[in-house]
């Protein structure tokens, strides 16, 4: 399993807006997730770089709700990134709106030939990431790109969820991560050994970053 590089920083947004930012003015293929934690690292970014014309967005995961359903991390995406840019890139959207089997089809064709420079992901407090959660068949997916998922967390709407293969090629894959609830799960991900009961413990990119504040960190080894 490649290692991981550990920053525990005090503004964990900042520093994630930072790699969005690099990779916006270099273009090419980004993955963004949903979840509570990276709004306002979109926020940020699109404020320090507006201009997103080289890049094509994807979405690491999706549940199967219309694209301006409260629940959807596509509105979540658009309202703190994509309406805030002077120029847009190419979005790559789950078709939430369909049955989640047609949707993850859709999409897994769409990335074919498709290899992710940057995604940014988080973490679940338990373990899951994207829409990849604690034994869920799509960890042992080979083939396919994107697949539909159970949730194992609320809102229990079905997802559709890029497989880990997708990640294991992204150039650099960064996870964001804050809170002391979700200490135990960067501890399991990042510390002990990689199991299916921890799913973000086995999904890693070429290159493996976790952002972190003191709290999240904070069941880390010392040393």
């Amino acid at each position: 399993m490649p290692l991981v590089e550990i920053r525990v920083v005090e503004d964990p947004a900042r520093e994630a807006a930072g790699f969005l930012v690099e990779q916006a003015k270099a273009g090419g293929h980004i993955a963004l997730s949903g979840g509570s934690t990276p709004g306002r690292a979109y926020e940020l970014a699109a404020q320090l770089h507006p201009d997103w014309s080289r890049t094509h967005v994807w979405f690491g995961d999706e549940r199967a709700v219309p694209p301006d359903d409260s629940r959807s991390n596509y509105r979540l995406i658009r309202t703190t990134l994509l309406d805030s840019l002077s120029r847009s890139p190419e979005v790559h959207r789950i078709r939430g709106e369909r049955p989640a089997e047609e949707a993850a089809a859709l999409y897994d064709e769409e990335l074919d030939g498709v290899t992710l420079d940057l995604a940014l992901n988080g973490i679940g407090p338990d373990g899951h990431t994207a829409s990849l959660f604690p034994t869920s068949p799509a960890l042992a997916e080979q083939e396919l790109r994107a697949v539909a998922a159970e949730a194992g967390l609320e809102p229990y709407v079905p997802r559709v969820t890029m497989t880990p293969r997708v990640f294991a090629e992204a150039t650099v894959l960064v996870y964001l991560v804050t809170g002391e609830p979700k200490a135990a799960a960067v501890k399991a991900a990042f510390a002990d050994a990689p199991s299916p009961a921890t799913p973000a413990s086995g999904v890693r990119g070429r290159t493996t970053i976790a952002i972190l504040d003191a709290a999240a960190a904070s069941q880390l080894p010392q040393g």
